[in-house]
């Protein structure tokens, strides 16, 4: 028996890195997985490597910063399988390297509302059948950025800060309701986040993924981590086993934040 048998799972931002490997997780320990993601062909990639896997599983395309888009996402999970019983928060862009006075404004206010925006649609749409089901759960993907300064990420950072403020609020106000709220945190995961790297030529490609591996390399334990090893943390705080966690914010970092870095190992 699988810890989420005969639950539903809706995961956004499911087509690729930290959100597909989620949904592979879940999907694993028997939930049926709901991909939302605006990517039409790796959103139904995603949901087809789970159904080859014999589990049951439906993308809907959806734009988490639009609140008709949310609702309809929702809608289409309940008509399918019935009900929800847990809602990852994974979709998210990293917008511009920039400092504050620098930031394009549309920049800012695009990251803004997928990255922080597009939670609160998701959880304001579902959270009547998370109650309903009585023992909802949902689990927000933050970052370490959202929790220390990172150069050049003001518009990323504010939005994760503020996922972080907003899974403790929601903990609070849905704890008496049956539903759980957690936050993981994660910090250098080997995935390329929007696709970066897709836009970039080789070489500046190859630079930019050696850069973040030099950056990993002096954390303690040395290295990225798997975004399945996101996957697993997911699944735990959406289980009976984390019944007792809400409003938590677990760092999987690899030691990151728990040092002081001086620039070697």
């Amino acid at each position: 028996m699988g810890e989420l048998d005969g639950r539903v799972a809706l995961v956004t931002g499911g087509g690729w890195g930290i959100g597909r490997a989620i949904a592979l997780k879940m999907a694993g320990a028997g939930a049926s997985v709901v991909v939302a993601d605006v990517n039409l062909v790796r959103g139904e990639e995603s949901a087809e490597l789970m159904r080859q896997s014999g589990n049951s599983a439906l993308f809907v395309q959806c734009d988490v910063s639009d609140a008709t888009s949310v609702e309809t996402m929702v809608v289409a999970t309940f008509q399918e399988f019935g009900r929800i019983d847990v809602l990852v928060n994974n979709a998210g862009i990293p917008g511009s390297n920039s400092i504050a006075h620098e930031v394009d404004l549309a920049d800012w206010e695009r990251v803004i509302a997928v990255n922080l925006r597009g939670p609160f649609l998701c959880a304001r749409y579902a959270l009547p059948h998370l109650i309903s089901g009585g023992h909802g759960a949902i689990v927000n993907i933050a970052s370490t950025f959202g929790m220390i300064g990172a150069h050049g990420s003001a518009a990323y950072a504010a939005t994760k800060g503020g996922v972080i403020a907003l899974t403790k609020q929601l903990a609070v106000d849905y704890g008496p309701h049956g539903v759980r709220v957690n936050a993981i945190s994660p910090g250098f995961i080997d995935t390329d986040m929007a696709g970066r790297r897709s836009f970039m030529s080789p070489e500046a490609a190859a630079q930019n993924l050696a850069k973040r591996e030099a950056a990993a390399s002096l954390q303690p334990l040395g290295r990225q981590a798997h975004a399945s090893e996101i996957g697993e943390v997911a699944t735990f705080l959406a289980s009976d086993r984390a019944s007792f966690m809400t409003g938590s914010v677990v760092v999987v970092d690899g030691g990151c934040t728990a040092t002081f870095n001086s620039g070697s190992r």
